[in-house]
């Protein structure tokens, strides 16, 4: 069996091992087919990997006009800055509810995260100072970038709450986020231990089918050889 002793040894084995359609793939085996994030949730750069347990943040929007008619004097952000400084170390903030009319995600909060050595971050929506969140080589991914401000058009209500994305995907609080290239996919952590097993069996297999490849074995020989493909 392949062994972990904590978290950040785990973390470290799926950055070095693992990629996110193997550990897709090894879900749907499993009955767990609706893990992936939905695809416009993308990295601001193409060599961002996140991998983290979820801090999970529930968005919902709020009427700016009211608002403004309000003098502000609602709470600004409701409990973004709160679920901000509840991050711990290796989580990843992770934003659904609401609209994606406006960017859940800048700069400054990058700073924060970032010091609270927070893994990355995930939106259901738009990120924004885009080049302030590169310059710190932190990894954010969302729809992409767009500066309009969540400021008097959405409001954080709960976190640290069960959440759910548009394609009917459901993450609870400490399950591992892990995000690269190709999406991101949401593991239970009620079935981790047994995801990442079976994915880096999976993986290191995948090796072997790859050099007999390369060595011009058929690809109907190598799947009959391993069972991989």
């Amino acid at each position: 069996m392949l062994k972990w002793k904590n978290d950040k040894e785990l973390f470290a084995l799926i950055k070095k091992e693992l990629f996110t359609a193997l550990v897709g793939d090894i879900m749907d085996v499993m009955g767990f087919a609706q893990q992936f994030l939905p695809p416009q949730i993308r990295p601001l750069k193409p060599e961002m990997v996140l991998v983290g347990r979820a801090l999970t943040v529930l968005e919902a929007d709020c009427c700016w006009t009211r608002i403004a008619s309000n003098n502000n004097e609602e709470k600004a952000f409701g409990l973004m800055l709160e679920a901000l400084d509840d991050l711990k170390e290796d989580e990843v903030y992770i934003c659904s509810g609401g609209s994606p009319a406006y960017a859940r995600w800048g700069g400054l909060m990058t700073i924060r995260a970032k010091y609270l050595k927070a893994s990355g971050a995930v939106m259901d929506g738009y990120s924004r100072d885009t080049n302030q969140v590169l310059a710190l080589d932190f990894p954010v991914f969302s729809w992409g970038n767009y500066a309009q401000d969540q400021g008097i058009r959405g409001r954080v209500i709960d976190y640290r709450c069960p959440i759910e994305f548009p394609n009917r995907v459901h993450i609870n609080p400490r399950d591992i986020i892990f995000g690269d290239i190709d999406g991101v996919v949401a593991i239970p952590s009620s079935i981790e231990e047994e995801v990442i097993e079976k994915a880096l069996e999976k993986a290191r297999g995948e090796n072997k089918v790859a050099m007999a490849l390369n060595k011009g074995m058929s690809t109907q020989k190598a799947f009959i050889n391993f069972g991989i493909m």
